[in-house]
This record gives C-alpha cells, structure tokens and sequence, in this order.
C-alpha cells in the first residue's frame, strides 16, 4: 500500500489539473498561434507560466484505485499488475482470463 500522503498529493493534482484545463489549453492556443501578433503571444506565455505547475498533465501519476501503488498500472482497468492479475484469477474481472496455449 502506497503512502497515505502520496495517494492524496496525487488526488491534489488531478483536482488541480481539471481545475486549470481550460485556462490551460486557451493560453497555450494563443501561444501556439502564428496568426497572433508576439506582444499578446509573448502575454499569454507569461500567463501560462504564471499558473501553478501541478496544474499541468503530465505531472500526474497514474494510481491503483485499490492499492495506490504508481508502478505497473493498466490504463484501462486503473489496476496495477499485482491487483489485476489477483482480480483475475479470483474471476472478478469479466471477460479476462488466464490465457495457456
């Protein structure tokens, strides 16, 4: 089990994320513009730069929802491997199963 105050640093940040999404893609939509005159590119650059940085995506951390552990976790299922495979074997998982050949 992860620790407690990695598991809610991780909540924080996705709460920041969702939060600043669309402050976020309007800025940096005006940043990318080549139609934008520089003087209001080079504003919303340091608007952009301004906000907090764990307002970004890439600063999140992908989590179990059961364990909290940040390592081998399935995107599709937000398990990690232990608990999935676990899951899997018990049958809780519909439509998984064990392939052999």
């Amino acid at each position: 089990m992860a620790r407690k105050s990695s598991i809610e640093h991780s909540l924080h940040v996705e709460r920041i994320v969702r939060r600043q999404k669309a402050r976020r893609l309007a800025l940096k939509a005006i940043v990318m513009s080549k139609t934008i005159n520089p003087a209001e590119r080079f504003q919303a650059q340091l608007k952009l730069s301004a906000l907090p940085r764990n307002g970004a995506p890439s600063r999140m951390r992908s989590r179990c929802l059961l364990t909290g552990r940040s390592r081998g976790v399935y995107r599709k299922f937000k398990l990690s491997r232990l608990m999935f495979r676990e899951m899997a074997s018990a049958g809780l998982l519909p439509g998984i199963r064990k392939a052999s050949w």
